[in-house]
This record gives structure tokens, C-alpha cells and sequence, in this order.
């Protein structure tokens, strides 16, 4: 059984922690040609560019709003989607709709922005119905204002129901007998999924929930690039777009190593803080807590 963990260990050990040591660059000026090694140091000079720059700190406001948008309406749909499905009594029907909603997750961002465009860009159908309606004309990929929005309707579409396999998963763990039970005490539908099905379920919700506060900096980096240019920096430019933008197209290694280092940084507070609050309520959260 420890054998089978081995890719997925293999996966962590390269793309996750042997990349930390990158953080050094961080602390230097540095130049690729030169390597780790050779770069001269610069102590905390690329933090303070970093505080500095205006750009940063818009870049780090959009990022916190689209992640508060997307935490407060996509979290719960899948939740909602794994109930739906959990109450059809076909099982035949219920496959069915687990495929269909599937099925977007598996389509690229490229494609899927295409689609959105084709639906409420300018020329696409949305504005064409306002426009036979007498109403002004709309184009939502385009809107600033509404950017964030987009992004979350994009997301929705593409993964709320690839979220729901672990919550259906949680939801066959649930004993059938305390249905029974419920139902036997007098206990309808909605009483049985307040008082059997959502226990049953926390220790998942609050478990992603915590994994998803540790990710709260990471927006999606291809879907937001796609868009950025249509909406403009001010609007579309996030965490990750910023390193991208300022770090390896301008060369500013050093301080797009701080954005990286900040995001690990407060992605591992979250993480921590939010499980000692589960902790707190009785909840085992991301590990359990030590017998002391």
C-alpha cells in the first residue's frame, strides 16, 4: 500500500518541494547566467521593491476579491450539486448527470473563454437578444466591473461538478441505517439531511475548506491571462499574472520570487491557523491533533 503513494510522493518532491530551494532568488539579484551560486545577494532590497510598487498592490486587491467571490459561490455548489445528485433515486439518471457535468472539466481554458466570448462577448448571443429587445447592447468580457464575476461563472460552469466526487464519496460513507433509523423516529427529507447527511459530511466540507483558504492567492493563472488584456491590468491583474508580467517576461526574477515566497508564506498561515480552528471545534481538519 505504501508503494502506491510513491508517484504521488514523487510528484510533491519534485514539483512542489525541491522547487522551494528556488526561493533564494528571492534574496538576490539574480542574473541566469550566473545561477544560485554566483548571483550576488541583496538581502530584503526585493521586498521592498516589492511593497513599493503600486502594481503589486493592485494586482494583490484583485486577487483577494476574485478568491472572496469564488470562496463564497463556488465552494457551496458542489456541496449542493453532491446532494442533488445524492437524492435521485435512479441510478441510471444519476450517471448520467455525473457524466454531463463532468464532461466541462476536461475542457481547456482556451476553449471555454472562446465559448463565453461567443456567448457574451459583443458579437455574441447575449448582446444579439438585448439588441432584438430594444435593450442596450452588453458585453460582459469587457466590463471591469464585472470581471471577477466572469471569472467565477467560468469556474462554475468548468468544475462544480468535478468538486462533487469527493462529497458523493463522503456520502457513501454515511451508514444507511441511521436513514432508517431517522426516518422510523418520523424524521422527513429535509430532517434527514440536516441531522444524518450534513454530520456525515462536515469533516469533508471543513477538510476542503481548509485546503481551499491554503490556495486563496491562486486565482487561476491561464483562465485570468486569457482575459487580461480585454478588461485591462487595472481590473484583470492578479498574483500569478504579476509574476509572470514583471518576473520572467521583464526579467525581475528577484522580486517575482517574493510574490511566490509571500504566497507560500500566507497560504501556509491560513492553512495552520484554519486547522487549528477545527481543532478548536472538535473537527480533525487536515491532520490530527497531537495527543498532548
Amino acid at each position: 500500500m505504501l508503494l502506491l503513494t510513491l508517484p504521488g510522493l514523487l510528484y510533491f518532491l519534485v514539483f512542489h518541494y525541491v522547487p522551494v530551494l528556488g526561493f533564494m532568488v528571492a534574496f538576490q539579484d539574480y542574473e541566469p547566467y550566473l545561477g544560485f551560486m554566483h548571483s550576488p545577494w541583496t538581502g530584503l532590497d526585493n521586498f521592498t521593491a516589492i511593497l513599493d510598487d503600486p502594481k503589486f498592490w493592485s494586482a494583490l486587491g484583485n486577487t483577494l476579491l476574485i478568491a472572496g467571490i469564488q470562496l463564497v459561490f463556488f465552494f457551496p455548489l458542489p456541496i449542493a450539486l453532491a446532494l442533488l445528485l445524492n437524492s435521485v433515486m435512479s441510478d441510471k439518471i444519476r450517471r448520467f448527470v455525473q457524466s454531463v457535468v463532468y464532461l466541462p472539466h476536461f475542457i481547456g481554458w482556451v476553449i471555454i473563454v472562446s465559448l463565453f466570448q461567443q456567448i457574451l462577448g459583443g458579437a455574441g448571443v447575449v448582446p444579439d437578444l438585448l439588441d432584438s429587445m430594444g435593450l442596450p447592447r452588453y458585453d460582459m468580457t469587457t466590463d471591469p466591473d464585472a470581471f471577477p464575476w466572469l471569472l467565477t461563472l467560468q469556474l462554475l460552469w468548468k468544475d462544480a461538478g468535478w468538486g462533487t466526487i469527493i462529497i458523493l464519496a463522503a456520502l457513501l460513507s454515511i451508514d444507511r441505517g441511521l436513514y432508517e433509523a431517522a426516518a422510523i423516529d418520523g424524521a422527513r427529507a429535509w430532517r434527514r439531511l440536516w441531522h444524518v447527511t450534513l454530520p456525515g459530511i462536515v469533516p469533508v466540507i471543513i477538510l476542503l475548506l481548509i485546503l481551499n483558504l491554503g490556495m486563496v492567492l491562486s486565482v487561476g493563472f491561464e483562465q485570468i491571462l486569457l482575459q487580461r488584456d480585454a478588461v485591462g491590468p487595472d481590473a484583470g491583474e492578479v498574483l500569478d499574472t504579476y509574476v509572470y508580467y514583471h518576473g520572467v517576461r521583464d526579467g525581475q526574477w528577484g522580486t517575482a520570487s517574493v510574490v511566490g515566497l509571500i504566497k507560500a508564506l500566507v497560504g501556509t498561515a491560513l492553512v495552520l491557523g484554519a486547522n487549528k480552528f477545527a481543532h478548536r471545534l472538535g473537527h480533525e481538519g487536515v491532520y490530527r491533533r497531537g495527543d498532548s
